[in-house]
């Protein structure tokens, strides 16, 4: 068995979870709420309005130097990236970590809005952040949906993302076109959460059964990593957002068909289910332990994707969330990009 977070975050010095900070404000405006101290001081969580949600975010750094937004995945949240804000945060950047719809102290506006999350929604939610922090380009990685909304944000605007870290590497969706199974068993039977929440039995079990579920597919997701309850009970209170059920209910609804996405994201669906290439500065990270299999060795596939691929590394001892099992590879890979 791999070494544990517990012992990973002991030596990064990083505090236990940021208390939830109530209140709202007007778009575009931000409130502060209570802190956790990193290794490179106080990290804050604040709260800022889209015209959509209220994200919840944490930041750490300096607030003049040049942004960077790490993106978080099912079923993760902003703790996965305790260990890899501390040197981007010592380096002089901003460092932003937003809950994803759905998590934590990120809420719908509309109490009314129907709880929707394909794969455009949550790229847009990107957007809509930056701009309501007034940020003109910034940097961005993430993994699973953060990485998919990164990939998808450099495709619609690249223009703004000076670089990217695509933890898995090319994510993008094609929700136009029907879902076909895969020819092998071994490749269904991994994708076991996304058929269950496609029933109203897998809905029912998320909403009863969240803990349990989330617990086993980050073990199954890193076999060779090992979760202590110290670190789960860090990132457990993201996963009682009240919209949490919904929204990953619908996500995997959407993305094989089986519901309706939003109409004012269709043509942006279409466009993405060309799978355009990402033509920004890249590095691609992918975790060698992964509970989805192995990644190849052959670069082929990710330098057809990222057309300005800095580099593609396969990580050793990370498995599918490889920023809070290797954070040092993450941090580097930024700092190699805005160098």
């Amino acid at each position: 068995m791999g070494p544990s977070r517990r012992e990973f975050l002991k030596s990064a010095g990083v505090a236990g979870a940021v208390a939830v900070a109530g209140g709202s404000t007007r778009a575009g405006s931000v409130r502060a709420g209570a802190q956790t101290q990193t290794g490179a001081g106080p990290a804050v969580l604040r709260s800022v309005e889209t015209d959509v949600l209220e994200i919840g975010y944490e930041e750490s750094g300096d607030p003049a130097g040049f942004p960077i937004i790490l993106l978080h995945g099912f079923p993760y949240d902003i703790r996965a990236w305790d260990g890899v804000v501390p040197p981007l945060a010592d380096a002089g950047y901003r460092v932003l970590v937003p809950y994803l719809r759905g998590y934590g102290t990120t809420r719908f506006r509309d109490t009314e809005a129907p709880r929707m999350a394909e794969q455009a929604a949550i790229a847009q939610d990107v957007s809509d952040f930056a701009n309501a922090l007034g940020l003109g380009q910034v940097a961005l990685a993430g993994f699973d949906w953060g990485n998919r909304a990164a990939c998808i944000t450099a495709i619609l605007h690249p223009e703004r993302v000076r670089a990217q870290v695509a933890i898995g590497g090319y994510s993008v969706q094609d929700t136009i076109s029907p879902s076909a199974p895969s020819p092998s068993a071994a490749a269904e039977a991994r994708l076991w959460y996304q058929w269950y929440f496609n029933t109203e039995r897998g809905r029912a079990g998320l909403e009863a059964n969240r803990h349990s579920i989330v617990r086993y597919l980050w073990e199954t997701w890193s076999p060779t990593w090992e979760y202590t309850d110290e670190a789960y009970n860090r990132s457990a209170p993201a996963f009682d957002n009240a919209d949490f059920v919904d929204v990953v209910i619908h996500s995997y609804r959407h993305r094989h068909g089986y519901a309706p996405g939003e109409e004012r994201f269709l043509e942006t669906e279409r466009q993405l289910a060309e799978r355009p290439p990402i033509t920004v500065p890249a590095i691609v990270l992918r975790g060698n332990d992964s509970g989805f299999g192995r990644p190849s060795t052959d670069p082929t596939a990710d330098r057809a994707r990222f057309t300005n691929l800095v580099a593609r590394r396969i990580v050793e001892g990370a498995g599918h969330d490889l920023a809070p099992q290797r954070p040092d590879a993450v941090s580097s890979a930024l700092l190699e990009l805005l160098a």
